[in-house]
């Protein structure tokens, strides 16, 4: 490993230290280095710029002359592209230039850049500012005890608010929490100042384990084996034991499990649950029927009506003629104009 020494703010030497080899002794990835801080740079542009097109620039509402008889070229609106002041074509529209970047890219190009800097002799890890009051003269004598030149990259603690007071006028000084550290702030910088807080460690990097995984660790013990001539445990013991183990479970009731499930109580018949689509055609046919069935009782009662007084009338009339009838039911009349 590389041992860097700690300076003090006033430049003495405060001991020495190993830098993690993960971090600070890796072969820097160059093309890794280049796509990152490439999709850095892209990011950082406002794609705001924006031309007009032909339907968005004012006028051009009417044909400049007819389609044919002038001898000229046809022409349709005079903001057309190849018309001065019309419209432009495929000019650039409001987007974003952002790019998408691994993670395990971003992670290793801030690495290679943190390698390179320290195999140059460019990382300086000073144990603490510990500035009494805000004071850029101050500031600018303790980078000059460290013997910080150039362009400087300063990692500061998030709470540490007299060091970010005192450095931040300094125009070659770039101030970035630890949170915030990037490849292209590395690269571009001639010299990373570091305290011993804000220095990075591969162990500060490692991703935290899931909350799954650290409930298990924090768990007691298993149990040993229960031995052959221990009783042995029912279905619904094991059963609250597994429920046990998962958060947000209510205890289970025993009456519940040892009551069979029906089959009605898992599906309901389709005959409980009538279909609101067919009610309204299931009612109109209802009413259809009920005035077809009442005009057929009223036509029969006429019908009745009108057959009775048809019989009182032929009696009326057999009476007044004298008629035989023959054996075969038809009736003629006995009298005659021949026989007369």
């Amino acid at each position: 490993m590389a041992q860097v020494t700690i300076k003090q703010r006033a430049g003495g030497d405060a001991g020495s230290m190993e830098l993690d080899d993960a971090i600070f002794g890796i072969e820097p990835n160059v093309p890794v280095m280049h796509q990152v801080v490439t999709a850095q740079l892209a990011a950082r542009r406002s794609g705001t710029q924006s031309t007009k097109t032909r339907a968005e620039v004012r006028g051009g509402g009417a044909k400049p002359w007819k389609q044919k008889g002038t001898g000229r070229a046809r022409q349709g609106s005079i903001r057309s592209p190849q018309w001065v002041g019309g419209g432009v074509a495929l000019g650039p529209k409001p987007r974003s230039y952002a790019q998408r970047t691994p993670k395990k890219m971003v992670r290793l190009a801030l690495r290679s850049a943190l390698s390179d800097r320290a195999s140059e002799g460019k990382v300086i890890v000073v144990d603490d500012w510990a500035f009494d009051a805000p004071r850029t003269k101050d500031a600018i004598a303790a980078l000059a005890a460290i013997g910080a030149t150039g362009k400087i990259l300063l990692v500061l603690d998030a709470g540490d608010t007299t060091s970010w007071k005192s450095f931040r006028n300094l125009t070659d000084v770039h101030i970035l929490e630890a949170g915030q550290l990037n490849a292209y702030d590395v690269l571009v910088s001639d010299v990373v100042v570091f305290t011993r807080s804000t220095l990075p460690s591969a162990e500060g990097e490692a991703p935290a384990r899931p909350k799954v995984a650290r409930e298990r660790a924090a768990r007691p013990a298993a149990e040993p084996a229960p031995s052959a001539d221990a009783e042995p445990t029912s279905d619904a013991t094991e059963a609250d034991d597994m429920a046990s183990d998962l958060p947000n479970r209510p205890p289970s009731d025993p009456a519940k499990k040892s009551a069979p499930i029906e089959a009605t109580d898992r599906v309901k018949p389709v005959t409980d649950k009538p279909d609101p689509r067919f009610e309204a055609a299931r009612q109109k046919a209802a009413k259809e029927d009920a005035l077809r069935a009442r005009v057929a009782r009223s036509g029969d009662a006429a019908a009745d009506t009108d057959g009775a007084s048809a019989d009182e009338s032929s009696a009326d009339g057999a009476s007044a003629d004298e008629s035989t009838e023959t054996p075969g039911g038809f009736s003629f009349s006995n009298t005659t104009e021949d026989e007369t």
